[in-house]
């Protein structure tokens, strides 16, 4: 059995700023709340090599690993998997982003089966991702809808 999650949001804001503010992992601990740092190991092409340390958790554990994401602008799309895999046998995601009358539409498809000996199944990693990811992606559209906002010419007088 394998873990497997579809999670989707809207933003108010065009695909071109939502595809570089998510895009920017450097800038991801000031996108994501769950992520201290992200640090770029290296870049060739398309494809980025990166280590995520996330904060604490509640046991004072402190969680890192690194992953490769090759992005493809042309077909919106991002395919991401973790190369050190910690408690998991593989885990791979792919973004991706469509236009739609609303903003973006951004969908995050997770596939991934934890270890034998991983500290939780892949049950619970489903309930949790998907738990989740329903925060982070809300805080993510906020961040970039005022970035987007920001960016809107203010109307003036001659308007």
């Amino acid at each position: 059995m394998a873990g497997h999650t579809q999670n989707e949001i809207t933003i108010a804001a065009p695909v071109d700023l939502v595809w570089e503010m998510t895009n920017d992992v450097a800038n991801w601990p000031r996108l994501f709340s769950e992520y201290a740092t992200a640090e770029i190991l290296s870049q060739e092409g398309n494809k980025t090599t990166f280590r995520l340390t996330m904060h604490p958790d509640e046991n004072g554990k402190v969680w890192s690993w690194v992953s490769e994401r090759e992005t493809d602008r042309d077909t919106l799309t991002v395919r991401a998997r973790r190369v050190e895999t910690g408690p998991f046998a593989h885990m791979n995601i792919v973004w991706q982003y469509g236009k739609v009358p609303e903003g973006t539409r951004m969908v995050w498809t997770q596939d991934f089966a934890m270890k034998p000996d991983a500290p939780v199944d892949d049950d619970w990693m489903t309930d949790n991702i998907n738990r989740n990811s329903k925060v982070q992606m809300a805080l993510i559209r906020d961040r970039i809808e005022q970035v987007a906002g920001e960016r809107r010419p203010v109307p003036t007088l001659s308007d």
